[in-house]
C-alpha cells in the first residue's frame, strides 16, 4: 500500500499516572486557568469551578491540555482530542501496571510492520 493510499491521520494513545503531591496548589491552579479564560460563558464557569473544587482529578484534567503536547510538532495538526482523569489506586509493583504488556501494542506492531 502506497502513502497516498494510507491514512494520514494517527491515533497517537499516551497513559499517564501522577502523583499529586499538594492538591490544594492543583486546585488553585485550576481555578485560576478558569478565571483566565475570557471565552468560557458564565454558567459553564460556575459549574466548572464546582467541579475542580470538589475533585482534584478535575482540577488536574482542566490543566492537562492535548494540544499541548503535539502544538510544536512540526507538520502535526491535532484533528480531534479527549482526555479524562480519574482518581486510582496505584501500587507501581503490581503486574496491572506494566505499561504495554497486555494493551495489544505487540499485536499493533505486527500489522504496521508485517
Amino acid at each position: 500500500m502506497s502513502t497516498s493510499e494510507t491514512s494520514q491521520f494517527v491515533r497517537l494513545r499516551v497513559e499517564l499516572v501522577v502523583e499529586i503531591g499538594d492538591a490544594d496548589a492543583v486546585t488553585k491552579a485550576a481555578l485560576q486557568r478558569i478565571a483566565d479564560d475570557p471565552d468560557m460563558p458564565e454558567d459553564e464557569r460556575g459549574h466548572s469551578e464546582s467541579a475542580v473544587t470538589e475533585d482534584t482529578a478535575e482540577a488536574l484534567a482542566y490543566l492537562v491540555d492535548p494540544f499541548d503536547l503535539v502544538s510544536e510538532v512540526p507538520g502535526v495538526e491535532l484533528a480531534q482530542a479527549s482526555w479524562s482523569s480519574e482518581q486510582i489506586s496505584y501500587d507501581p509493583d503490581s503486574p496491572e501496571w506494566d505499561l504495554g504488556e497486555d494493551d495489544g501494542a505487540e499485536d499493533d506492531e505486527e500489522d504496521v510492520l508485517g
